[in-house]
């Protein structure tokens, strides 16, 4: 009898852990994968833009260039005092875009950590976990047994997640058109 109650109070006791590659969830994760293309593609297009603003200004000074030796002293200092306002300008915008594009990035990137870490708490609790640890490439597991990495089926469950959502608005999209 002494036995069988030992034997369940060590059961009781027993805590069930596991852990989860935190970079393979983050860098493997649908909408992650959805946010970092649709950001490559915002900076394409913001560079593609200042480009044009670029070239637009090097044409300026260009043409300056090519008249600033049958211009007076005043005229030439008025117009470079001009070509550096626009310069500074360029400056500035491209430094407001590339922080605009960096804080948007910023916010929706948190946002998804946020989601992830949210999902392996529930996971956590679903599934009677007492830890689910997190590793990554400052190595915070320096060992596991294995069996215990649950990154994969972590992963699974989210994109799944993510699949049932772009089903949801396909169908959604279906029903307005009608």
């Amino acid at each position: 009898m002494v036995v069988l109650v030992a034997a369940g109070l060590t059961s009781c006791n027993e805590q069930k852990t596991a852990y989860v590659d935190t970079t393979k969830l983050i860098q493997e994760y649908k909408e992650m994968k959805d946010v970092e293309q649709e950001f490559t593609s915002k900076s394409a297009q913001v560079k593609v833009q200042l480009d044009s603003l670029a070239q637009s200004f090097q044409a300026e000074v260009k043409v300056y260039q090519d008249k600033m030796a049958g211009m007076s002293a005043a005229a030439r200092k008025e117009t470079e005092a001009g070509l550096m306002q626009k310069q500074q300008a360029i400056q500035q915008q491209q430094q407001m875009m590339g922080n605009q594009l960096r804080e948007e990035s910023d916010a929706v990137i948190d946002s998804i950590v946020t989601k992830v870490k949210d999902y392996v708490k529930d996971y956590g609790k679903k599934n009677n976990y007492t830890y689910i640890f997190g590793s990554n490439e400052s190595a915070s597991i320096m060992y596991a047994k294995e069996g215990l990495d649950i990154t994969e089926e972590i992963l699974e469950n989210l994109n799944a997640g993510i699949e049932e959502k772009i089903e949801v608005k396909k169908e959604d999209n279906k029903e307005e058109e009608k």
